[in-house]
């Protein structure tokens, strides 16, 4: 009797073995086969309808992606900007010695400056500007100007758009801008009109073209209205003058 039961017990010891073994195998077998659906399904163009609201959000956002018209984009806090541009002497008051004025010309600026993306529409920034003129008929005879000034944009059109979970970029961005700046400035020469000013207010409007997710280029006006000591030599102290600017410079973001 013993005996008996200790075969009985091997048997069925045997038995769950073998089913064991089996259904390890057949797992391995339907992971392979799920492997090869899923290599199959990356060749077709349109992927298999998923059941549930989980797998129509998938499919979606995969095709969202997929698609050229829409650019992936990661907001971005801070950038710097760097550029250049060129008075405009049609725009900006004559300097003068004694009553008679000169115009602004082959002057130039140079920018740099240091931004906050406060939101997608608006955006704080400092910058330095160097600004050097010289005068049509005069010379022997420059200027220059160097500022720091503290500026608020606000652009005319979100720069991302998010969809869903997806947020893509803007190429093209108009915006304005509005701030101050002081520093000083200095005509050389005799009795040149040199000393403290400020520029109030500083005015901008222009438009940003993205070049890729992180870097784009910035065109703009830039008006300022100095107060200072004069534009110009031998000229009374006191005084308001509007200078005028194109500039282009590169948005780096980060």
């Amino acid at each position: 009797m013993k005996k008996i039961a200790c075969l009985g017990i091997f048997t069925v010891l045997l038995s769950g073995s073998a089913f064991a073994g089996y259904d390890n195998e057949q797992f391995r077998a339907e992971i392979a086969e799920g492997l090869d659906l899923v290599g199959a399904r990356e060749n077709v163009d349109v992927a298999d309808v998923a059941p549930g609201e989980l797998g129509l959000d998938v499919y979606q956002s995969a095709d969202a992606v997929q698609n050229d018209d829409i650019q992936m984009f990661i907001p971005t806090s801070l950038y710097l900007r760097a550029g250049g541009g060129i008075n405009l002497g049609f725009a900006t008051d004559d300097a003068h010695v004694g009553d008679v004025g000169y115009t602004s010309w082959n002057s130039w600026t140079t920018q740099i400056g240091l931004g906050w993306n406060l939101s997608s529409y608006v955006r704080t920034e400092i910058d330095f500007q160097e600004s050097t003129f010289t005068f049509d008929k005069l010379d022997n005879a420059n200027a220059s100007y160097q500022t720091l000034g503290a500026m608020l944009y606000f652009d005319f059109a979100r720069r991302y758009v998010q969809t869903g979970d997806i947020t893509h970029r803007r190429a093209f961005v108009p915006f304005m801008g509005l701030g101050v700046a002081s520093g000083f400035y200095q005509f050389d020469g005799t009795n040149g009109a040199n000393g403290f000013v400020i520029a109030a207010p500083r005015a901008v409007l222009g438009f940003n073209v993205m070049l890729n997710d992180l870097i784009g280029i910035d065109i703009m006006y830039q008006y300022q209205m100095m107060i200072g000591n004069g534009f110009g030599w031998d000229v009374r102290a006191g005084g308001v003058d509007n200078i005028s600017n194109v500039i282009a410079s590169f948005r780096v973001n980060f």
